[in-house]
């Protein structure tokens, strides 16, 4: 998916007239007919969630808001619903494509998909690649073509009315059966209301045409076919709600109204949790369901419905849950199906400061969030001190929990980090779907910076978050779970400010023998090197960072090969990252193994400058171990007492 992170992101704040003079062929005079008014939709994930033979509903969880649609909104203005545009299909699909009935998605070239004069095979799928053919079923393509018939562009008109009515001719009611055409139904709807309304515009008249009437007729279908098959509480329901509110408020329908209605108040309790997590376990997919929200908040609005309070409750909490998700390079976390992209600044929200990594709003008060739904966010501040600035901050993300859901990941107890100024531990990263043995890769264990146990099948298990420490200067936490079968696995995580580093002890047992690997993974602009038995070092050619990674002996002695270092390897596949779903790099994972039936490996993550040095000396307390670290001259002491509890001593 690709998230957007432009000035176009801000949905339902400004609304945009397209003028005229942006088409070719025949066009009618300028300044008569300035165009259809669009406000932009949130830019969604360009992936095809739907999955083939499974049920893609996701039941509500949480008592539904009742306020949704209890008032009428006073407004001299018309009740209307704007054309939510393209969401970037037009951009690669010229006029000169679509008269040639060429479209183009993705990382794909064009491809002609017609006899060039409008009649379609929408049975093609040349790429093979599920998503090509839902955004191909979509009509989203059309765009540019839409805004230039709006524009008084008849040539234009002609060849996207054609076009799709000879989509709704071709896939007659119900296309259920056809995943892609079914999955695509509520862009295809929004589609229709938009050349609706270019017919209208362009053609400087009222009421639809008797040649056109068949539009009404498609969106009354494609209704029916949203009343039939909503798909629940997340972003797909949500979306398929306000398309229904749309062809309500487009035809004067009070039942799809209503029902739009009824639906968005039964989602959005689920959608968003009464702490402002989403439910769909993946940091991207979280802020598009801000986004998207907002634009139910904005169309219900715009056709005199109150939104009620619940909506912007919710959101208000899901933006302190992204700002907490903001790393101190201004980017979410990368966590589940999500791509490396910035925090939007929305004004007036905590987002805005984050977004702007410090430049714009106010500094939030809160610094750690831990979140029911499996969430622990931390940093050492918002860069308010100048010494330090808001890149020079550390950052911190852990996964828990319950099991993998929707858009998340096998990556419980997972770590990713950043500290002065530069990604120091990173997540393998969203592969897109039809990656194939890299897609299962990307979503496993192993593409995570966990302990893992290869030998076994991991179970998708629920995560418990046992014990949490919040001071000034460090942050404590303990997680367990069992991860295969006969195996449980702790992670206690101890973060400190001041020296800024991370360490994590992870122990497990097994009834049968096992290999335990902690696995830690880092940016593919760095080269690792393993040091010796105990330490490895991953710097970038002329950085001013360097991380230095070990691991100290404590309850288990360090067998050969302890630390290994795994890149770009494909059997087994290891050593990657994908900031977007269609780039892979080459990346070192850091490995400290063990085998047997326990493992005990306690390891450290320390970024330091290039020129700095790491030592540490270790003793026995009575029954507690006491580690004093010395980090460039900043001194901090460690401790893990006798009932295994790992915290800051000093």
């Amino acid at each position: 998916m690709r998230f957007m992170t432009t000035a176009g992101a801000a949905v339902g704040i400004a609304v945009l007239v397209l003028g005229a003079g942006t088409a070719t062929g025949t066009t009618r005079t300028p300044a008569a007919t300035p165009g259809i008014t669009i406000v932009p939709a949130p830019p969604g994930p360009d992936q095809a969630e739907f999955v083939p033979g499974q049920s893609n509903v996701v039941p509500p969880t949480a008592p539904p808001a009742t306020d949704i649609g209890t008032g009428q909104v006073q407004s001299l203005a018309a009740p209307f619903y704007a054309c939510p545009g393209f969401s970037g299909l037009q951009t690669t699909n010229p006029l000169a494509n679509l008269y040639v009935d060429k479209f183009q998605w993705g990382p794909y070239a064009a491809y002609k998909v017609g006899n060039g004069g409008g009649n379609i095979n929408w049975a093609l799928n040349p790429y093979k690649n599920a998503s090509w053919y839902m955004w191909f079923h979509s009509l989203r393509w059309l765009g540019q073509g839409i805004v230039a018939a709006g524009q008084g562009n008849l040539t234009a008109l002609t060849r996207v009315n054609t076009i799709a009515y000879d989509w709704y001719r071709d896939n007659p009611y119900s296309w259920k059966a056809n995943v892609g055409a079914w999955e695509s139904t509520m862009h295809r709807t929004n589609v229709l209301i938009c050349l609706r309304q270019a017919i209208l515009s362009g053609l400087k008249v009222t009421t639809l045409p008797t040649r056109y009437a068949w539009l009404n007729t498609a969106l009354l279908s494609h209704a029916r076919f949203l009343t039939n098959y909503w798909s629940g509480a997340w972003n797909h329901g949500t979306d398929e709600s306000i398309a229904l509110f749309g062809v309500g408020c487009t035809l004067n329908r009070s039942d799809y109204k209503n029902l739009a209605q009824q639906r968005l108040g039964i989602g959005i309790t689920t959608s968003i949790d009464a702490q402002g997590s989403t439910n769909e376990q993946s940091t991207g997919y979280a802020a598009f369901n801000y986004s998207l929200w907002g634009r139910a908040m904005t169309v219900l609005t715009n056709c005199g419905v109150s939104p009620g309070t619940t909506i912007a409750t919710r959101r208000a909490l899901l933006a302190k849950w992204l700002t907490l998700a903001t790393n101190s390079l201004g980017k979410l976390h990368q966590l589940g199906d999500t791509e490396v992209q910035a925090t939007y600044p929305w004004p007036g929200t905590p987002m805005e400061y984050a977004g702007s990594r410090g430049t714009k709003g106010t500094a939030p008060l809160w610094r750690v969030g831990i979140y029911s739904n499996g969430y622990v966010f931390g940093r050492t501040g918002w860069g308010t001190d100048a010494a330090r600035g808001f890149a020079g901050e550390s950052t911190y993300s852990i996964r828990f929990g319950p099991g993998r859901a929707f858009h998340g990941h096998f990556d419980h107890t997972s770590i990713t980090y950043t500290a002065r100024g530069r990604d120091i531990v990173i997540d393998g990263g969203y592969a897109a779907y039809n990656a194939g043995a890299y897609r299962t890769w990307a979503v496993s264990p192993s593409a995570h910076s966990v302990m893992t146990t290869p030998l076994s099948t991991y179970l998708n298990p629920v995560t418990k978050l046992t014990a949490s420490s919040v001071k000034a200067n460090a942050e404590s936490y303990q997680f367990v779970d069992a991860p295969g079968s006969g195996i449980s696995r702790v992670r206690s995580v101890l973060v400190l400010k001041g020296p800024d580093l991370m360490v994590t002890w992870d122990r497990a047992s097994a009834k049968t023998a096992q290999a335990f690997q902690t696995l830690w993974h880092l940016p593919p602009d760095q080269k690792a090197t393993v040091i010796s038995r105990t330490t490895a070092v991953a710097m970038a050619p002329g950085d001013t960072t360097k991380t230095v990674l070990f691991q100290i002996p404590f309850r288990q002695a360090l067998p050969a090969g302890a630390t290994l270092v795994k890149q770009a390897q494909t059997n087994p596949i290891q050593g990657w990252s994908y900031p977007s779903s269609y780039v892979r790099k080459s990346a070192p994972t850091l490995l400290l193994a063990r085998s047997g039936k326990t493992a005990s490996i306690l390891s450290f993550v320390v970024p330091v400058r290039a020129s700095g040095s790491v030592s540490y000396t270790t003793r026995w307390s009575g029954t507690t171990f006491i580690i004093n670290l010395n980090v460039g001259g900043q001194r901090a002491t460690i401790g893990i007492s006798g009932g295994g509890s790992l915290y800051r001593a000093g």
